[in-house]
């Protein structure tokens, strides 16, 4: 056993990097410890928090930006840190994006049930992949106040004599609907016509897609969408512009820029 849970917050999971909606700030908080890529960490939403280390590691916390303090101090973000047995990690209100990313020294092992108060957390024997780094350049936290930019590119059923449709939604101003979930980030505006057909079968579904389904209200496909869809796909957004969305909060703006 590596921590306890004293709080579970508002939702926090033990994700591997593929899983996680914000992609890049788990990948540095592994590359500040010198885990593995695979290493699994904690994805933190809006904060909430609080763990009791069993046994001293180095822990890195990176995505959104707020108040994280071990044993009632600041604790620095984007960096690795070391943490003494007995020590207190607690996360307070995300005031820049929405989710917080936690790696430990070795990784953290999924439990076989959700996170809550009193769950055990056990860490992974850490391994030599590349020397633990002192700071690493991180992408600025998302500013809820600001629109999120994501460039996109034509989906497969994009109708190219659509021209209108395509220009509304590269044009057009959308709220992050709070409806929205791990699964898809749904857009609220000006419903788009919806001019293609669904696909006679479900087809194959990759993160980053934006379908558009029949009630003309853009979603734009996260990491725990399911495989396949039937809505038509008219655009994807840039790979790494997915972080951003999933870093953007309920009502705030988002610009998908073609």
């Amino acid at each position: 056993m590596g921590a306890v849970v004293v709080d579970s917050g508002s939702l926090s999971l033990v994700l591997s990097p593929d899983q996680v909606l914000d992609r890049a700030s788990m990948h540095l908080a592994n590359a500040l410890l010198g885990n593995p890529e695979s290493a699994a960490g904690l994805e933190v939403l809006v904060g909430g928090l609080k763990l009791r280390f069993v046994k001293g590691t180095a822990v890195a916390v990176t995505g959104a930006e707020g108040l994280v303090t071990i044993n009632g101090s600041e604790l620095a973000m984007n960096k690795a840190v070391r943490v003494a047995p007995g020590a207190v990690l607690e996360f307070g209100p995300a005031l820049f994006g929405v989710r917080y990313y936690v790696a430990v020294h070795g990784g953290i092992l999924a439990p076989d049930e959700p996170l809550r108060s009193g769950s055990n957390l056990t860490f992974g024997k850490p391994q030599s992949h590349g020397d633990p780094s002192e700071h690493a350049p991180a992408r600025r936290a998302v500013d809820p106040v600001r629109p999120v930019v994501a460039r996109v590119t034509r989906g497969p059923q994009a109708r190219n004599d659509d021209a209108g449709t395509w220009l509304r939604l590269t044009t057009e101003p959308w709220i992050l609907s709070p409806e929205s979930d791990r699964v898809g980030a749904r857009l609220v505006g000006r419903p788009l016509e919806v001019t293609s057909t669904p696909a006679p079968q479900p087809q194959p579904l990759a993160t980053g897609s934006v379908l558009l389904p029949p009630s003309g209200l853009p979603v734009i496909a996260l990491a725990g969408h399911p495989e396949t869809a039937v809505s038509p796909v008219i655009a994807v957004v840039r790979d790494e512009d997915v972080d951003l969305i999933g870093q953007a909060r309920p009502g705030q703006m988002v610009h998908l820029l073609g």
